[in-house]
């Protein structure tokens, strides 16, 4: 195997496929054509002297070799990072810890355990990107990330079914709440039922739902959709409508907002975990595993 003749591009490229899962999300992610990631990824394989992707109708997945140099193209990656900032003089710092997390994690737990991790351990860098639980899993097995931070819904399965098992630990627990606005009739009860929410506008995700209260029992009447919490949560500060939030959410609403329990149907929880390989973790990763776990902010149901 050789790949000294692989460019940065075919790197970059298969890196995204593999967290990807397939061709078509890479493409879309990077801004490329489906047959631009394709011929990026045949090339990285003739460079290697091997396939590095297993194909299957579901999409795609790394084989062996495919796993060493997803590993190995994220070092690579990593370092050209580092000499950019060198470059752009800022200090070349000592370690560099790979982060993934969900959209809402980004708003609350990261920052939080990256501002306590720069005041403890200045020598560490984290490079840290969101992504949906598959496209972090995917990376996490690959070896492109070193930590996953990831949201769990009962019965709290294990993310995926390789083996050995991901180790998770939790850093928070909670239930989920309805932002309403704060001038809405609704806002002065602290709890709510389900029938209040009959006949309400919605603001969810693009596909219908994280925003939706998950136990309503009419179909819901979806007034906005917006991928971003802020967008979400600013559109019901203007009275646009209602939606969900994540306990990890609830002390950091804007102006406008209240946060009301769903008091009955069933028990809407939540759980925040840190996902990595099994096995002992480095130093760096093992202190930003402990900045995350001591941002950890108990929220009873």
């Amino acid at each position: 195997m050789s790949l000294e003749s692989a460019s940065v591009t075919s790197l970059r490229v298969f890196r995204e496929v593999v967290e990807r899962g397939t061709l078509t999300a890479a493409a879309t992610a990077l801004g490329y054509t489906q047959s631009a990631v394709s011929r990026q990824v045949a090339a990285l394989e003739r460079d290697a002297g091997t396939p590095l992707l297993e194909r299957h109708r579901s999409g795609v997945r790394p084989t062996d070799a495919g796993r060493l140099v997803a590993r190995r193209a994220a070092a690579v990656l990593d370092e050209l990072g580092a000499g950019a900032r060198e470059l752009a003089g800022l200090p070349d710092e000592r370690a560099t810890v790979r982060l993934g997390w969900f959209a809402t994690a980004g708003a609350v737990v990261v920052p939080r355990a990256l501002a306590a991790l720069a005041r403890s351990a200045p020598g560490i860098t984290v490079v840290s990107r969101e992504g949906t639980t598959p496209t972090l899993v995917r990376g996490l097995r690959a070896g492109t990330l070193d930590l996953a931070v990831l949201a769990q819904l009962p019965p709290y399965r294990p993310p995926d079914t390789e083996s050995p098992p991901l180790t998770l630990q939790v850093i928070s627990e909670g239930t989920l709440r309805l932002g309403v606005p704060a001038g809405d009739p609704l806002a002065h009860l602290g709890s709510v039922t389900i029938e209040d929410l009959r006949g309400r506008a919605w603001i969810a995700g693009p596909e219908g739902a994280l925003g939706v209260w998950p136990g309503l029992d009419e179909r819901p009447r979806v007034a906005h959709t917006a991928r971003d919490w802020l967008a979400k949560l600013a559109l019901v500060a203007a009275g646009q409508g209602i939606t969900t939030v994540p306990s990890g959410l609830v002390g950091s609403l804007p102006a406008g907002v209240v946060a009301l329990r769903v008091r009955d149907g069933s028990a809407e929880d939540r759980r925040v975990v840190v996902a990595r390989v099994p096995g002992p973790p480095t130093a760096a990763v093992a202190q930003v595993l402990g900045a995350l776990r001591a941002r950890e902010q108990k929220v009873s149901g």
